[in-house]
């Protein structure tokens, strides 16, 4: 079923068309990036996460690490967010959607993927969500 509907994002009109090869290659990209992020938020859960307060001297030291503390926290939690647009878009090339605009359904160009892998809309469409986004303020 997957090859099927895999098949229609790369006989789709316009420019570069996603084919197997690109899907498999856009699947190992996205399965690193999820890698590199869960490897991250280990490393801030034991490494970072925990600061001793009778290490720091006075409170310019003290404020200085909660505020470094609080900007990685901050970071983890946009990482987060990119963790499961990362994830749905692993689910996008199993069931045969990925590179396949979730507005007007026509194909996202291989370009566009390769820029941001998680996207789910083409340029066109991106570009008029932003377009009315910037009229609401």
């Amino acid at each position: 079923m997957a090859d099927v509907t895999t098949s229609r994002a790369a006989t789709l009109r316009g420019g570069s068309k996603v084919n197997q090869k690109d899907l498999k290659r856009f699947k190992k990209i996205l399965e690193e990036s999820k890698r590199n992020l869960l490897m991250s938020a280990r490393k801030t859960l034991t490494e970072e996460a925990a600061f001793d307060t009778d290490d720091l001297p006075d409170e310019i030291d003290l404020a200085s690490s909660e505020y470094t503390q609080s900007m990685v926290f901050r970071l983890r939690d946009r990482e987060k967010f990119l963790l499961k647009k990362i994830d749905d878009a692993l689910a996008r090339i199993e069931n045969g959607n990925f590179g396949i605009c979730e507005i007007c359904e026509e194909e996202i160009s291989v370009k566009r993927l390769e820029a941001r892998p998680v996207t789910t809309m083409c340029i066109r469409c991106k570009e008029e969500q932003e377009k009315q986004e910037k009229s609401y303020g």
